[in-house]
This record gives C-alpha cells, sequence and structure tokens, in this order.
C-alpha cells in the first residue's frame, strides 16, 4: 500500500548477476523463504521483435504476464518505464510481504535500485548471484555483450567482464550458488577471489538450486538469504562507494593463490611512460581499478577500470584541491571526507590510489612497472608549467 507522502510500505529486494542459474537459485530460495512474496521480471531477450516480457510470478508460478514496448529502441529503457508502475500496482494491491526485482542478465542493479528509489520504494537489499566457480572466466571474459546476445540496446558497448565485475561489487549480499548442474566445482582460490574483489559484501550460500516452494530449513544457510535480502540498503552510499574519488577499494591481501596488491603514490604520472604500459598493466590481473593523477591534467581525477583484458579510462570531474574554496559545499561530505584522508600539503587530493586482484598476481612486478611510469626526481622538481608541456598522450584515449 501507499503512504500519504508518496513513499510505498512494499519492501523490494533486487537479484541480478550474468550468472543466470545462479540467480534463478536465489530467487527460488527467496520465493521459498518469505511467504506471499513475488518475483517481478522483465526479459530482455524479446527485445529484437520489438517488445520486453514481464512477468510477475509467486511460489506456485506465474500470476500475470505483459509486454512491454521498446523506449527509443532501448530494451533497458522500456524496463525502467515499466518497473515502478507494476511495483506501485503490487503495492497498492496490497497483501505482498516482499517485492523480488529480478533483472535481466546484463542489467545492472545500481541503476535499478536507484530508479525503484526514486519512484518512492525502499530498496531492503541488493543481492548478486553467483557460481564461485565462474568468477574468473567471467573477469577475464571481454567479449562484447551483444556477442553473446545479452546487450540491453543496439547502442550497448559494454563487455561481459566489466559487466560482472560492477554487478558483483554494487552488491550488499552475495549469494552464492556452488555445484550448479553443468558447472565445476570451486576451490578454495575461486572463493578467495570472491573475497577479495568484495571483502565488505556478505556472503550466502544457498545450496544449488532449490526449487521454489521448498521450505526451508529453520536454520539452514539458504534462510540467511532472506533476512540479508531485508536488512537494509543505501542507494546514496552505495553509489558512493562505487565512485572513483570515494570508492571502497580493496585492501591488501595475499591467500590461496590469490593476491591484492593497494598502490598508493603522490606523485604524477608521466603521460607517455603510463601511456605505453597501459596494455601490461591492464592484463596483469584479472580486475584493476581506482584513481590516478596524470602530469599536465592536474585538475582531473581519471578513472582506471579494467577486466577482461580490456581498460576503461574516463575522467571522473576535478580533484577537490583543483576548485575554488566556494566550490566545496556543493561537494557531498563523502567526498570531503575521502580527500581529506589522501590531503597533501602541496598536492591536496592528487594521489594515485590503484588496486590490483588476482590468482597468480606478480606483484613486484606490477609494482616496478608502476614506479617506472611516475615522474622521475628531475621531472618532478621542474614543476608544474614543466609537466603541462609533456606530451598529451592520453588525449585520444579520454576523447579531449
Amino acid at each position: 500500500m501507499s503512504r500519504s507522502d508518496g513513499h510505498h510500505a512494499l519492501p523490494v529486494v533486487i537479484v541480478g548477476g550474468l550468472h543466470a542459474d545462479a540467480r534463478r537459485a536465489a530467487v527460488g530460495r527467496l520465493l521459498a523463504d518469505v511467504p506471499g512474496s513475488v518475483v517481478l521480471h522483465h526479459d530482455l531477450a524479446t527485445a529484437a521483435a520489438g517488445t520486453v516480457v514481464r512477468t510477475v510470478r509467486d511460489a506456485t508460478g506465474i500470476l500475470d504476464a505483459g509486454e512491454a514496448p521498446l523506449v527509443n529502441d532501448c530494451a533497458c529503457c522500456a524496463l525502467r518505464e515499466d518497473l515502478v508502475p507494476e511495483l506501485v500496482r503490487l503495492a497498492e494491491a496490497g497483501g505482498t510481504p516482499l517485492a523480488v526485482v529480478e533483472l535481466w542478465d546484463s542489467v545492472e542493479p545500481k541503476a535499478m535500485a536507484e530508479v525503484v528509489t526514486a519512484g518512492g520504494f525502499t530498496v531492503t537489499g541488493v543481492i548478486t548471484a553467483v557460481d564461485p566457480a565462474l568468477v574468473l572466466p567471467y573477469l577475464g571474459n571481454g567479449d562484447d555483450l551483444a556477442e553473446g546476445g545479452l546487450a540491453a540496446a543496439a547502442t550497448d558497448q559494454r563487455t561481459v567482464a566489466d559487466t560482472f565485475a560492477r554487478q558483483l561489487e554494487y552488491a550488499s549480499v552475495l549469494a552464492l550458488a556452488e555445484s550448479l548442474p553443468g558447472s565445476p566445482e570451486a576451490d578454495d582460490e575461486d572463493r578467495e577471489l570472491l573475497i577479495q574483489l568484495h571483502p565488505t559484501a556478505r556472503r550466502v550460500p544457498i545450496g544449488h538450486g532449490d526449487p521454489a516452494g521448498t521450505p526451508a530449513p529453520a536454520a539452514s544457510a539458504s534462510s540467511a538469504l532472506a533476512r540479508a535480502a531485508l536488512a537494509g540498503f543505501d542507494v546514496e552510499a552505495a553509489a558512493a562507494a562505487q565512485h572513483p574519488a570515494c570508492a571502497l577499494l580493496p585492501a591488501e591481501a595475499d591467500a590461496h593463490g590469490v593476491a591484492t596488491l593497494v598502490w598508493h603514490r603522490r606523485r604524477p604520472f608521466h603521460p607517455e611512460r603510463l601511456y605505453a604500459a597501459l596494455e601490461d598493466l591492464t592484463c596483469a590481473a584479472a580486475r584493476s581499478r581506482g584513481r590516478f593523477w596524470l602530469a599536465g591534467k592536474g585538475d582531473s581525477l581519471l578513472h582506471w577500470d579494467a577486466a577482461g583484458g580490456a581498460l576503461c579510462v574516463e575522467s571522473a570531474g576535478p580533484w577537490l584541491a583543483s576548485l575554488p574554496d566556494a566550490a566545496w559545499e556543493l561537494v557531498p561530505p563523502v567526498r570531503r571526507a575521502a580527500a581529506a584522508l589522501d590531503w597533501h600539503p602541496e598536492h591536496g587530493d592528487r594521489c594515485q590510489h590503484l588496486v590490483f586482484t588476482s590468482p597468480g598476481l606478480d606483484r613486484d612486478g606490477v609494482e616496478r612497472l608502476l614506479e617506472s611510469c611516475l615522474l622521475t626526481d628531475a621531472e618532478y622538481a621542474a614543476g608544474q608549467a614543466a609537466w603541462e608541456r609533456l606530451p598529451p598522450a592520453f588525449d585520444t584515449l579520454l576523447e579531449v
């Protein structure tokens, strides 16, 4: 039902992930554990025919089905337009204790959590369902989503690896479905990789595809999924944790053959030397991300985001040190707090903060390569005026 303030009392949990069998297992478990809950799903696989198929089901089967027309040739846009009205209909009908939004394969939870929240609903949990044995293969898959029929729009240029990484790192809960039919057995390295990629996530084992409608044992691990789904989720904080300026990046770790290197320096990169090293750095780890400072671009905080052997570099706005004092009032408190932690008397929040996570990571080799890309003592001493005259090697990459 709806409240007078425009908010709806129906709690919403979002379940996503490219591992479709694991996702279905997680959704089935929630239906079994929360009697009366319903699942809302938009199937974007039919977008080529001009529509998106919507289904609403509970533990007994499909309750309602319909079609949402494409919006601007974009299946994801159709999902955004149709999702909130359907949730409103469920809320006003009453009697539903939990709405589970099961995202289609490549839909990312961040955008949908923000759509649901803007529609007046409370997102109580964001769950990404994962088969641990498939984490490394998916992180290493640089294929375009379109090649596998997973693109959400004709213009969708995302890859399997970068989409999976964002799905994984945004969620507050990872539902772990091991021993799925046709999937290899996960080992300690697989589980450790998952831990190091997202150390703050709550990891909940869910078995291997318990059918919806099968009651969970009272103290089973699977019943923990329902508790996690209702534990609460802060959409604003989750967005901040993904922003490169204040991202909650993994810490140093080394276990079961998997290592995470955190590299933090307060000297800018030489643009030509870093550009020449990009391929080696990108391929050095299954996943790397963070923020970096390029000599000659002292105003721009640059975002590093690599997975599947592909790197995305883009400007993420200004370093706070480059802003006039009056503009600080417009900056979110979490951003100011993150800048304060990195503050340097001369350079402010400008710094290098990159994190590399991978099985078999050559930690020393990555560090040596990164160090070789920094300005030398002589280049650093020459000062900013000299840095501005360095070759603009990144201009094409940044589409300047």
